[in-house]
Protein backbone atom coordinates (compact mmCIF):
# COMPACT_ATOMS: atom_id res chain seq x y z
CA UNK A 1 0.00 0.00 0.00
CA UNK A 2 1.95 2.99 -1.28
CA UNK A 3 -0.58 5.82 -1.32
CA UNK A 4 -4.04 6.42 0.13
CA UNK A 5 -6.16 9.45 -0.74
CA UNK A 6 -8.51 10.41 2.12
CA UNK A 7 -11.32 12.54 0.65
CA UNK A 8 -14.37 12.70 2.95
CA UNK A 9 -17.23 15.16 3.22
CA UNK A 10 -18.27 16.64 6.56
CA UNK A 11 -20.40 14.72 9.01
CA UNK A 12 -23.26 17.23 9.06
CA UNK A 13 -23.83 18.96 12.41
CA UNK A 14 -21.01 16.87 13.84
CA UNK A 15 -17.55 17.25 12.30
CA UNK A 16 -16.19 19.36 9.41
CA UNK A 17 -14.52 17.53 6.54
CA UNK A 18 -11.08 18.63 7.73
CA UNK A 19 -11.60 16.97 11.11
CA UNK A 20 -13.03 13.82 9.49
CA UNK A 21 -9.96 13.52 7.27
CA UNK A 22 -7.63 14.07 10.25
CA UNK A 23 -9.28 11.32 12.29
CA UNK A 24 -9.25 8.86 9.40
CA UNK A 25 -5.57 9.56 8.86
CA UNK A 26 -4.79 9.03 12.55
CA UNK A 27 -6.53 5.65 12.58
CA UNK A 28 -4.85 4.51 9.38
CA UNK A 29 -1.40 5.45 10.66
CA UNK A 30 -1.86 3.42 13.82
CA UNK A 31 -2.41 0.38 11.65
CA UNK A 32 -0.18 1.10 8.66
CA UNK A 33 2.64 3.26 9.99
CA UNK A 34 4.15 5.80 7.63
CA UNK A 35 2.07 5.00 4.53
CA UNK A 36 1.68 8.00 2.21
CA UNK A 37 -1.66 9.69 2.87
CA UNK A 38 -2.98 12.64 0.87
CA UNK A 39 -5.84 14.34 2.72
CA UNK A 40 -8.34 16.08 0.46
CA UNK A 41 -11.29 17.42 2.50
CA UNK A 42 -14.34 17.56 0.25
CA UNK A 43 -17.69 19.34 0.04
CA UNK A 44 -20.72 19.64 -2.21
CA UNK A 45 -20.90 23.41 -2.58
CA UNK A 46 -22.99 23.90 0.57
CA UNK A 47 -21.92 24.75 4.08
CA UNK A 48 -18.36 23.73 4.82
CA UNK A 49 -17.19 24.28 1.24
CA UNK A 50 -14.92 27.22 2.05
CA UNK A 51 -13.21 25.41 4.91
CA UNK A 52 -12.80 22.18 2.94
CA UNK A 53 -11.36 23.82 -0.17
CA UNK A 54 -9.05 26.11 1.75
CA UNK A 55 -7.67 23.13 3.67
CA UNK A 56 -7.40 20.87 0.63
CA UNK A 57 -5.50 23.47 -1.41
CA UNK A 58 -3.51 25.06 1.43
CA UNK A 59 -5.23 28.37 0.90
CA UNK A 60 -6.45 30.91 3.43
CA UNK A 61 -9.61 32.57 4.69
CA UNK A 62 -10.31 36.29 4.42
CA UNK A 63 -12.71 38.01 6.85
CA UNK A 64 -14.84 40.89 5.57
CA UNK A 65 -17.52 43.11 7.14
CA UNK A 66 -20.53 43.02 4.82
CA UNK A 67 -24.23 43.80 4.71
CA UNK A 68 -26.35 41.07 6.26
CA UNK A 69 -29.73 39.89 4.96
CA UNK A 70 -31.65 42.56 6.89
CA UNK A 71 -29.20 45.36 6.14
CA UNK A 72 -27.19 45.06 9.34
CA UNK A 73 -23.41 44.65 9.29
CA UNK A 74 -22.09 41.10 9.74
CA UNK A 75 -18.68 39.51 9.54
CA UNK A 76 -18.29 36.88 6.82
CA UNK A 77 -15.43 34.95 5.29
CA UNK A 78 -14.45 33.79 1.85
CA UNK A 79 -11.61 31.51 0.84
CA UNK A 80 -8.60 32.17 -1.34
CA UNK A 81 -7.42 28.82 -2.67
CA UNK A 82 -3.83 27.72 -2.84
CA UNK A 83 -3.52 28.67 -6.50
CA UNK A 84 -3.85 32.31 -5.47
CA UNK A 85 -6.31 33.05 -8.27
CA UNK A 86 -9.53 31.31 -7.16
CA UNK A 87 -11.97 32.55 -4.54
CA UNK A 88 -14.63 30.35 -2.97
CA UNK A 89 -17.70 31.87 -1.37
CA UNK A 90 -20.70 30.53 0.50
CA UNK A 91 -23.54 32.96 0.00
CA UNK A 92 -25.04 31.80 3.30
CA UNK A 93 -22.09 33.40 5.11
CA UNK A 94 -23.41 36.83 4.15
CA UNK A 95 -27.04 36.29 3.10
CA UNK A 96 -28.03 33.08 4.85
CA UNK A 97 -31.22 32.09 6.63
CA UNK A 98 -29.25 31.27 9.78
CA UNK A 99 -28.41 34.98 10.11
CA UNK A 100 -32.07 35.98 10.46
CA UNK A 101 -34.03 35.27 13.66
CA UNK A 102 -37.16 33.29 12.90
CA UNK A 103 -39.48 36.13 13.93
CA UNK A 104 -37.75 38.55 11.53
CA UNK A 105 -37.73 36.38 8.41
CA UNK A 106 -39.25 38.27 5.49
CA UNK A 107 -38.04 37.66 1.91
CA UNK A 108 -39.78 40.85 0.77
CA UNK A 109 -36.93 42.79 2.40
CA UNK A 110 -33.94 40.43 2.76
CA UNK A 111 -31.08 41.11 0.37
CA UNK A 112 -28.11 39.38 -1.27
CA UNK A 113 -26.09 42.59 -1.13
CA UNK A 114 -23.60 41.08 1.33
CA UNK A 115 -22.87 38.25 -1.10
CA UNK A 116 -21.99 40.84 -3.70
CA UNK A 117 -19.73 42.59 -1.20
CA UNK A 118 -17.90 39.32 -0.56
CA UNK A 119 -17.42 38.92 -4.31
CA UNK A 120 -16.18 42.52 -4.57
CA UNK A 121 -13.62 41.89 -1.83
CA UNK A 122 -12.38 38.85 -3.76
CA UNK A 123 -12.23 40.78 -7.04
CA UNK A 124 -10.23 43.51 -5.33
CA UNK A 125 -7.60 40.84 -4.63
CA UNK A 126 -7.27 40.09 -8.31
CA UNK A 127 -8.84 36.63 -8.48
CA UNK A 128 -9.56 35.10 -11.88
CA UNK A 129 -12.24 32.62 -10.84
CA UNK A 130 -15.04 32.73 -8.27
CA UNK A 131 -16.79 29.59 -7.04
CA UNK A 132 -19.98 30.36 -5.13
CA UNK A 133 -22.17 27.93 -3.24
CA UNK A 134 -25.72 29.27 -3.06
CA UNK A 135 -27.47 27.03 -0.55
CA UNK A 136 -29.16 28.18 2.67
CA UNK A 137 -30.33 31.62 1.55
CA UNK A 138 -32.64 33.98 3.42
CA UNK A 139 -33.42 35.89 0.24
CA UNK A 140 -35.72 36.08 -2.76
CA UNK A 141 -34.32 39.09 -4.63
CA UNK A 142 -33.17 37.39 -7.84
CA UNK A 143 -29.57 38.38 -7.16
CA UNK A 144 -30.37 42.09 -7.57
CA UNK A 145 -28.74 42.97 -4.24
CA UNK A 146 -25.61 41.06 -5.18
CA UNK A 147 -25.32 42.76 -8.56
CA UNK A 148 -25.98 46.21 -7.07
CA UNK A 149 -23.09 45.72 -4.63
CA UNK A 150 -20.88 45.09 -7.67
CA UNK A 151 -21.95 48.29 -9.40
CA UNK A 152 -25.06 47.34 -11.37
CA UNK A 153 -27.95 49.81 -11.37
CA UNK A 154 -31.62 48.90 -11.16
CA UNK A 155 -33.92 51.82 -11.94
CA UNK A 156 -37.66 52.37 -11.86
CA UNK A 157 -39.70 54.02 -14.61
CA UNK A 158 -38.72 57.48 -13.35
CA UNK A 159 -35.01 56.69 -13.20
CA UNK A 160 -34.83 56.29 -9.44
CA UNK A 161 -32.71 53.53 -7.91
CA UNK A 162 -34.62 50.43 -6.84
CA UNK A 163 -33.15 48.97 -3.67
CA UNK A 164 -34.38 46.35 -1.27
CA UNK A 165 -35.44 42.73 -1.31
CA UNK A 166 -37.84 40.62 -3.30
CA UNK A 167 -40.69 43.05 -2.73
CA UNK A 168 -39.00 45.67 -4.94
CA UNK A 169 -38.49 43.61 -8.09
CA UNK A 170 -41.78 44.58 -9.72
CA UNK A 171 -40.65 48.24 -9.81
CA UNK A 172 -37.53 47.59 -11.93
CA UNK A 173 -37.82 49.14 -15.39
CA UNK A 174 -34.19 49.38 -16.45
CA UNK A 175 -30.98 47.48 -15.74
CA UNK A 176 -27.57 49.09 -16.30
CA UNK A 177 -24.45 46.94 -16.08
CA UNK A 178 -21.90 49.47 -17.36
CA UNK A 179 -20.78 50.28 -13.82
CA UNK A 180 -19.98 46.69 -12.80
CA UNK A 181 -16.67 46.18 -11.03
CA UNK A 182 -14.05 45.83 -13.80
CA UNK A 183 -13.01 42.46 -12.46
CA UNK A 184 -16.55 41.12 -12.78
CA UNK A 185 -16.25 41.33 -16.55
CA UNK A 186 -13.04 39.29 -16.60
CA UNK A 187 -13.67 36.65 -13.97
CA UNK A 188 -15.20 33.20 -14.47
CA UNK A 189 -18.16 32.69 -12.13
CA UNK A 190 -19.00 29.07 -11.33
CA UNK A 191 -22.09 28.51 -9.21
CA UNK A 192 -22.59 25.37 -7.14
CA UNK A 193 -26.25 24.58 -7.67
CA UNK A 194 -27.73 21.17 -6.97
CA UNK A 195 -31.40 21.96 -7.54
CA UNK A 196 -33.14 22.28 -10.89
CA UNK A 197 -36.00 24.61 -9.92
CA UNK A 198 -36.92 27.25 -12.52
CA UNK A 199 -37.19 30.88 -11.51
CA UNK A 200 -40.98 31.16 -11.34
CA UNK A 201 -44.15 29.10 -11.24
CA UNK A 202 -45.23 26.13 -9.09
CA UNK A 203 -41.62 24.86 -8.80
CA UNK A 204 -40.07 28.29 -8.72
CA UNK A 205 -38.06 30.09 -6.05
CA UNK A 206 -40.95 31.80 -4.28
CA UNK A 207 -43.48 28.99 -4.22
CA UNK A 208 -41.10 26.21 -3.21
CA UNK A 209 -38.67 27.98 -0.90
CA UNK A 210 -40.44 31.22 0.07
CA UNK A 211 -42.43 29.80 3.01
CA UNK A 212 -39.33 28.50 4.81
CA UNK A 213 -37.90 32.03 4.55
CA UNK A 214 -40.93 33.53 6.27
CA UNK A 215 -43.23 34.22 3.31
CA UNK A 216 -47.01 34.06 3.78
CA UNK A 217 -49.17 32.91 0.85
CA UNK A 218 -49.76 36.59 -0.03
CA UNK A 219 -46.01 37.25 0.03
CA UNK A 220 -45.34 34.23 -2.16
CA UNK A 221 -47.65 35.63 -4.83
CA UNK A 222 -45.89 39.02 -4.72
CA UNK A 223 -42.45 37.42 -4.83
CA UNK A 224 -43.30 35.16 -7.75
CA UNK A 225 -44.75 38.08 -9.71
CA UNK A 226 -41.64 40.13 -8.94
CA UNK A 227 -39.32 37.41 -10.21
CA UNK A 228 -41.45 37.00 -13.34
CA UNK A 229 -41.20 40.74 -13.98
CA UNK A 230 -37.43 40.65 -13.44
CA UNK A 231 -37.16 37.78 -15.94
CA UNK A 232 -39.06 39.85 -18.50
CA UNK A 233 -36.76 42.86 -18.04
CA UNK A 234 -33.66 40.65 -18.22
CA UNK A 235 -34.87 39.04 -21.44
CA UNK A 236 -35.81 42.36 -23.05
CA UNK A 237 -32.73 44.35 -22.06
CA UNK A 238 -29.96 41.82 -21.47
CA UNK A 239 -31.19 39.30 -24.06
CA UNK A 240 -30.88 36.38 -21.65
CA UNK A 241 -33.65 33.91 -20.92
CA UNK A 242 -33.56 32.78 -17.29
CA UNK A 243 -37.22 32.14 -16.38
CA UNK A 244 -37.17 28.40 -17.20
CA UNK A 245 -33.44 27.76 -16.73
CA UNK A 246 -32.88 24.73 -14.46
CA UNK A 247 -31.39 26.02 -11.21
CA UNK A 248 -32.45 29.62 -11.81
CA UNK A 249 -34.73 29.41 -8.79
CA UNK A 250 -31.95 28.40 -6.40
CA UNK A 251 -31.37 30.76 -3.46
CA UNK A 252 -34.39 32.90 -4.21
CA UNK A 253 -33.42 33.43 -7.82
CA UNK A 254 -29.72 34.06 -7.14
CA UNK A 255 -28.98 31.32 -9.66
CA UNK A 256 -30.74 33.40 -12.30
CA UNK A 257 -28.96 36.53 -11.10
CA UNK A 258 -25.53 35.01 -11.54
CA UNK A 259 -26.36 33.98 -15.10
CA UNK A 260 -28.10 37.23 -16.05
CA UNK A 261 -25.79 39.81 -14.46
CA UNK A 262 -22.40 38.09 -14.26
CA UNK A 263 -22.48 35.45 -17.01
CA UNK A 264 -22.21 32.72 -14.39
CA UNK A 265 -22.45 29.00 -15.08
CA UNK A 266 -24.57 26.73 -12.89
CA UNK A 267 -22.85 23.44 -12.04
CA UNK A 268 -23.22 20.48 -9.67
CA UNK A 269 -21.48 21.40 -6.46
CA UNK A 270 -19.43 18.25 -6.06
CA UNK A 271 -18.14 18.58 -9.66
CA UNK A 272 -16.87 22.08 -8.92
CA UNK A 273 -15.14 20.91 -5.75
CA UNK A 274 -13.53 17.94 -7.52
CA UNK A 275 -12.07 20.34 -10.08
CA UNK A 276 -10.99 22.94 -7.52
CA UNK A 277 -9.03 20.48 -5.35
CA UNK A 278 -7.64 18.71 -8.44
CA UNK A 279 -8.93 15.40 -7.13
CA UNK A 280 -8.30 13.51 -10.37
CA UNK A 281 -4.60 14.31 -10.43
CA UNK A 282 -4.26 13.56 -6.72
CA UNK A 283 -5.88 10.17 -7.23
CA UNK A 284 -3.46 9.30 -10.02
CA UNK A 285 -1.22 6.45 -8.87
CA UNK A 286 -3.14 5.93 -5.62
CA UNK A 287 -3.74 2.40 -4.34
CA UNK A 288 -6.92 3.31 -2.47
CA UNK A 289 -9.32 6.18 -1.82
CA UNK A 290 -11.28 6.56 1.40
CA UNK A 291 -14.30 8.83 1.43
CA UNK A 292 -17.12 9.36 3.91
CA UNK A 293 -20.20 11.28 4.99
CA UNK A 294 -22.54 11.41 7.96
CA UNK A 295 -25.05 8.95 6.55
CA UNK A 296 -25.03 6.75 3.48
CA UNK A 297 -28.43 5.75 2.14
CA UNK A 298 -30.44 5.79 -1.08
CA UNK A 299 -30.09 9.59 -1.29
CA UNK A 300 -26.30 9.37 -1.42
CA UNK A 301 -26.28 8.41 -5.09
CA UNK A 302 -28.17 11.60 -6.00
CA UNK A 303 -25.29 14.04 -6.21
CA UNK A 304 -23.72 13.56 -2.76
CA UNK A 305 -20.01 14.10 -2.25
CA UNK A 306 -18.99 10.55 -1.37
CA UNK A 307 -20.43 9.19 -4.61
CA UNK A 308 -18.78 11.96 -6.60
CA UNK A 309 -15.44 10.96 -5.11
CA UNK A 310 -16.15 7.27 -5.75
CA UNK A 311 -17.12 7.76 -9.37
CA UNK A 312 -14.02 9.88 -9.98
CA UNK A 313 -11.74 7.31 -8.36
CA UNK A 314 -13.29 4.27 -10.01
CA UNK A 315 -12.91 5.91 -13.42
CA UNK A 316 -9.17 5.94 -12.69
CA UNK A 317 -9.15 2.34 -11.50
CA UNK A 318 -8.74 3.28 -7.81
CA UNK A 319 -10.85 1.24 -5.35
CA UNK A 320 -12.90 3.18 -2.79
CA UNK A 321 -13.90 2.50 0.80
CA UNK A 322 -16.49 4.65 2.57
CA UNK A 323 -16.37 5.31 6.31
CA UNK A 324 -19.69 6.82 7.35
CA UNK A 325 -21.60 7.80 10.45
CA UNK A 326 -24.45 5.41 9.76
CA UNK A 327 -25.77 3.14 7.01
CA UNK A 328 -29.38 3.72 6.07
CA UNK A 329 -31.92 2.07 3.81
CA UNK A 330 -30.63 1.73 0.27
CA UNK A 331 -26.97 2.23 1.13
CA UNK A 332 -26.06 -0.79 -1.01
CA UNK A 333 -26.89 1.27 -4.10
CA UNK A 334 -23.51 2.92 -3.59
CA UNK A 335 -21.85 -0.34 -4.63
CA UNK A 336 -23.01 0.38 -8.18
CA UNK A 337 -21.36 3.80 -8.15
CA UNK A 338 -17.76 3.01 -7.31
CA UNK A 339 -17.90 2.20 -3.60
CA UNK A 340 -16.23 -1.16 -2.91
CA UNK A 341 -17.27 -1.36 0.75
CA UNK A 342 -18.92 0.84 3.39
CA UNK A 343 -18.32 0.85 7.14
CA UNK A 344 -20.38 2.57 9.81
CA UNK A 345 -18.44 4.00 12.75
CA UNK A 346 -21.15 2.92 15.23
CA UNK A 347 -19.89 0.05 17.36
CA UNK A 348 -22.99 -0.43 19.52
CA UNK A 349 -26.60 0.76 19.74
CA UNK A 350 -26.55 4.43 20.79
CA UNK A 351 -28.55 7.62 20.55
CA UNK A 352 -27.76 10.49 18.21
CA UNK A 353 -26.29 12.70 20.93
CA UNK A 354 -23.85 10.00 22.03
CA UNK A 355 -22.91 9.22 18.42
CA UNK A 356 -22.13 12.89 17.76
CA UNK A 357 -20.15 13.23 20.99
CA UNK A 358 -18.08 10.13 20.32
CA UNK A 359 -17.71 10.63 16.56
CA UNK A 360 -14.00 11.59 16.60
CA UNK A 361 -13.06 8.53 18.64
CA UNK A 362 -15.31 6.21 16.63
CA UNK A 363 -14.00 7.52 13.32
CA UNK A 364 -10.40 6.95 14.32
CA UNK A 365 -11.14 3.48 15.66
CA UNK A 366 -13.00 2.43 12.50
CA UNK A 367 -10.22 3.78 10.28
CA UNK A 368 -7.71 1.80 12.31
CA UNK A 369 -9.68 -1.41 11.76
CA UNK A 370 -9.87 -0.69 8.03
CA UNK A 371 -6.12 -0.17 8.10
CA UNK A 372 -5.56 -3.49 9.83
CA UNK A 373 -7.50 -5.27 7.11
CA UNK A 374 -5.40 -3.46 4.53
CA UNK A 375 -2.21 -4.53 6.29
CA UNK A 376 -3.28 -8.16 6.08
CA UNK A 377 -3.92 -7.78 2.35
CA UNK A 378 -0.58 -6.02 1.95
CA UNK A 379 1.21 -8.74 3.84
Amino acid sequence: MRKIVVAPDKFKECLPAVAVADRIEAGLRRALGDVAIDKVPMADGGDGTVEALVAATRGRKVAVRVTGPLGEEVEAEFGLLGDGTTAVIEMAAASGLALVPREKRNPLITTTRGTGELIRAALDRGVKKVICGIGGSATNDGGVGMAAALGAKFLDSEGHSVQGGGGCLARIARIELDGLHPGAKEVEFLVACDVDNPLTGPRGAAQVYGPQKGATPEMVALLDAGLAHLADVVETQLHKSVRHLPGAGAAGGLGAGFVAFLGGKLRRGVELVIEAVQLRSRLAGADLAITGEGRMDSQSVRGKTAIGVAETASALGVPVIAIVGSLGEGHAEALRHGISASFSILDAPMGLEEAIRRAPELLERTAEQVGRVLSICRG
